[in-house]
């Protein structure tokens, strides 16, 4: 069993239905990933462990995503020099409460940061493959093979409303 490739983190198991979009990227790129719910807040110290400790578990990424004050992805890249990607959850302020805390990083701490919610959660798993990508001419390829598959998917939807074209015409 080769080594996971991507950390998840969700700040707590209600953001693992958001998450799911990107673990499902991951498995359809066949790139291994682990999920853990960790806390800035409320389990920091095995936060700080992880992010420490996550290089040498044979991670390559990872995607942390968080609501409200969403610290996780922070904290994480405070401690690990690993490419953390923020995805900001959707919340009581439909998200941008997340948004903003997970952006918003001080100079010389980056967090990559994508769209608010399952959209976020999607990107963010592409983005972790283009990384990977780099050095993987097999994921490149599967990457490659995706993108096409979207275009395809468009394609044949207009090829399917140009079929119908008459129910949307004034005449």
């Amino acid at each position: 069993m080769p080594k996971p490739k991507v950390a998840l983190l969700v700040g707590s198991d209600s953001d693992i239905p958001t998450m799911q979009e990107g673990i499902e990227v991951l498995i359809k790129l066949q790139i291994p990933y682990e999920l853990h719910i960790y806390s800035a807040h409320r389990t920091p110290d095995q936060t700080l462990q992880f992010a420490q400790k996550a290089h040498e578990q044979g991670f390559h990424v990872i995607i942390a995503g968080a609501g409200m004050a969403a610290h996780l992805a922070g904290i994480v890249a405070a401690h690990t020099l690993l490419p953390v990607i923020g995805v900001p959850m959707e919340g009581s302020l439909q998200g941008l409460d997340s948004l903003l805390s997970t952006v918003q990083m001080p100079k010389g701490v980056p967090v990559g940061t994508v769209a608010i919610g399952k959209t976020g959660a999607t990107n963010a798993a592409l983005l972790a493959a283009q990384i990977l990508a780099l050095s993987d001419e097999g994921l490149l390829k599967r990457l490659r093979a995706y993108r096409s598959s979207m275009e395809q998917e468009v394609l044949n939807k207009d090829k399917g409303l140009q079929k119908d074209a008459k129910r949307f015409s004034k005449n």
